[in-house]
């Protein structure tokens, strides 16, 4: 099956956890990922929520497999900052392979960041966000074309 972002935001944050530790690490995406922001899953206000992120904040990353890193793209404008670096690696979660996105040694801003992604259909993955070893937020990222 194929998620919509619309249909991540209705989850639950237990169905969330559920679908990010049943999926497949997936091969690491390469260009633009479109994001969302998944705050309040499964609450009427998680849909407003991410439309106000993606306006004013996060619009998603962009990847360069090759060199294992991203940007993400911010602001209004999408600029893209924030750089991390991208590889395979053990979840936090459950100990099950993942693709870390990590900030610590690539920025000051986010040094205390490290996203974990994994693939949850063709071209959509599902993230965590963690901040130092805490679980905060999850994420998706859609590539068109994929």
């Amino acid at each position: 099956m194929t998620y919509t972002s619309s249909q991540l935001l209705g989850l639950t944050q237990q169905e969330l956890d559920d679908l990010f530790s049943k999926s497949p690490a997936g091969d690491i995406p390469n260009g633009e990922g479109n994001g969302t922001a998944i705050i309040a899953p499964g609450t009427v206000f998680s849909a407003k929520i991410a439309s106000l992120i993606n306006i004013f904040g996060w619009q998603g990353k962009t990847f360069d497999a090759a060199h294992g890193t991203l940007t993400n793209r911010i602001l209004a404008f999408g600029l893209n900052a924030i750089v991390a670096e991208v590889y395979k690696s053990t979840s936090w979660f459950d100990n099950k392979e993942c693709i870390v996105l990590d900030y610590s040694k690539t920025s000051l801003l986010a040094e205390h960041i490290r996203d974990e992604i994994r693939e949850i259909g063709p071209g959509t993955y599902l993230g965590l966000v963690y901040w130092d070893k805490n679980k905060t937020i999850h994420f998706s990222l859609q590539f068109p074309g994929a």
